[in-house]
């Protein structure tokens, strides 16, 4: 799977959350400073010059989430902001988590 290809899926509930398997081998698609909770969570700090710049990113973050149907927790800093990934529905992860995990490293 290429993760930058790929668009998510809805997700309702009923799928299996990935295993250890499969989020060990997506991992390599996703760059290294995310952060694997428990296999069940990913999350990434960015870092900014002022406030202006953080909001920037979450303005495009927000615009993705929108776009791919998929949206995370977000917490807002002055200058950094914390992104968060899961699959609520599932309580775990899922590829689309992995999908926006890439695309946001690309804003």
């Amino acid at each position: 799977m290429n993760l930058g290809e790929s668009k998510c899926k809805p997700c309702e509930g009923g799928i299996p959350a990935l295993s250890p398997d499969e989020i060990s081998k997506m991992r390599h698609q996703i760059g290294p400073d995310w952060i694997i909770h428990d296999n069940l969570k990913l999350s990434k700090e960015y870092l900014f010059v002022n406030f202006s710049h953080t909001m920037d990113f979450i303005k495009k973050v927000a615009d993705l989430s929108e776009q791919e149907g998929h949206h995370p927790v977000m917490h807002i800093y002055y200058g950094r902001a914390i992104i968060e990934f899961w699959t609520h529905s599932i309580n775990g992860l899922s590829e689309n988590d992995f999908i926006m995990a890439y695309k946001v490293d690309r804003i």
